[in-house]
């Protein structure tokens, strides 16, 4: 059967989502209550940098499988499976995370539905969610028309979505019925056809595998973090450390690189929501550990301010600080819960003159903190600094020429927050490297 397919939400998890389906052949329609949203998208405009992605989603409005609108009715009317793909941000002043734009498609979509349909969960939701939607749905759905609910965590990386969308490393189905599970695999046939392995579970185990994926790679990365920390205390090199570790294939090399830590709009707001859900649960005591995951995490910032300091004898008023990167990785323009940012605003702080660069990032980073100044490039950045920070681990700022940076700053010092600069070639250069729990 060919189905027809909606995705509620077009943010950076829908528009990728909906693109990427309308590639695999389908008729998708994506909903969203942003009119203006709406609107580029139509136009075959991203909101947002994701590589690969405004090319595939023009490709496919032109040729017309793919089509975007603020009507739910619209969207009940089109779709034969109904992808939620809205935010799941964390509630202020709470660890939890806010359910209300999830309740609010369900709530608008289902009263609506005439006709058979699979609503499926991608959402990053606490565990019991699904269930509670599911009576939800139940109560909402015009009478005698079948609607069934099925949760299917995503796992997409920022500045990989595309490529993760066609070759994920699994697929996880939680249903309730083999006729929720037999749709799912014909609507990821092809992706199940390239070798993807799936798991089908309950509604609440396919809930945690994306809850608990997120907490472990956090763990792992606040882990290597804090062996910088003893690394920094012995005078060790973590980057050694971690290698070694890495050849142990129960560990693994990925996520063990030490450097300013995590951020971005998943790991730090879906480990806090974890944990809260784990309270409500009375299974406080299992995640108390993701406690001091956390605070590791945080702590890599303060760390970063703390050796620009030592760089500059404590003398903060009159000095230039370059601050390369404002996204929260590289390949993004995301700047949610940006160390980089973070450390740039507490330099600012302190009475240094900032000067920000990045690459994708720059006019979000504006919006969001208008009293730093912003650079147009690496040169402009640095230009009379006294130090170099290099936060965010684009391509662009591993490939740069220390010499010919070197002819534009006060002093070659450099702070490298990622510790994926070339050291000897920086030293040759004449600059101090610093690296962060780094001989």
């Amino acid at each position: 059967m060919s189905y027809r397919i909606t995705v509620l939400g077009t943010g950076y998890l829908g528009a990728t989502h909906a693109a990427c389906l309308a590639e695999l052949g389908y008729e998708v329609l994506g909903v969203d209550t942003d009119p203006a949203k709406v609107a580029a998208l139509t136009e075959g405009r991203v909101p947002f940098f994701e590589p690969e992605l405004e090319p595939l989603l023009r490709k496919n409005v032109e040729a017309g499988r793919l089509r975007f609108t603020t009507s739910y009715d619209e969207a009940a009317e089109f779709g034969d499976v109904h992808f939620i793909c809205v935010g799941t941000p964390q509630r202020d002043g709470e660890y939890a995370a806010d359910m209300s734009y999830v309740d609010a498609a369900v709530e608008a979509l289902v009263p609506r539905l005439t006709k058979p349909a699979l609503i499926v969960g991608e959402s990053t939701v606490p565990v019991g969610t699904a269930a509670r939607l599911a009576d939800k749905i139940a109560e909402l759905t015009p009478q005698g028309v079948p609607v069934e609910l099925a949760w299917s965590p995503e796992f997409t990386r920022e500045g990989f979505a595309v490529e993760e969308f066609f070759r994920p490393d699994r697929l996880v189905f939680g249903v309730r019925s083999e006729h929720a599970e037999r749709v799912l695999r014909e609507v990821f046939a092809p992706v199940i056809k390239s070798g993807t392995p799936v798991v089908v579970s309950d509604y609440a185990t396919a809930e945690l595998v994306k809850a608990a994926a997120n907490s472990f790679l956090a763990t792992k990365i606040s882990y290597i973090n804090a062996m910088a920390e003893l690394c920094d205390a012995s005078g060790a090199d973590v980057t050694i450390l971690a290698d070694a570790l890495g050849y142990d294939t129960r560990i693994g090399r990925q996520f063990l690189n030490a450097g300013v830590g995590y951020g971005g709009g998943c790991l730090p707001k879906d480990l806090r929501a974890f944990m809260a859900r784990a309270g409500e649960l009375g299974a406080e005591e299992a995640l108390t550990f993701l406690r001091e995951v956390d605070a590791i995490n945080l702590r890599r910032r303060q760390k970063v301010v703390d050796v620009a300091a030592e760089m500059l004898d404590n003398q903060w008023v009159g000095k230039r600080v370059a601050v390369l990167g404002a996204a929260f990785k590289a390949n993004t323009d995301d700047i949610r819960d940006s160390p980089a940012l973070n450390v740039a605003g507490r330099i600012h702080l302190h009475g240094a003159m900032v000067s920000v660069y990045d690459p994708k990032a720059n006019e979000n980073a504006r919006r969001s903190f208008p009293t730093l100044r912003y650079a147009d490039s690496v040169m402009d950045a640095c230009r009379g600094a006294h130090v170099v920070l290099h936060l965010t681990a684009w391509q662009e700022f591993r490939e740069l020429d220390p010499g010919k940076l070197g002819e534009v700053v006060a002093e070659r010092k450099v702070i490298d927050g990622q510790n994926c600069l070339d050291r000897p070639t920086w030293r040759a250069a004449g600059w101090t490297y610093r690296g962060l729990g780094r001989r």
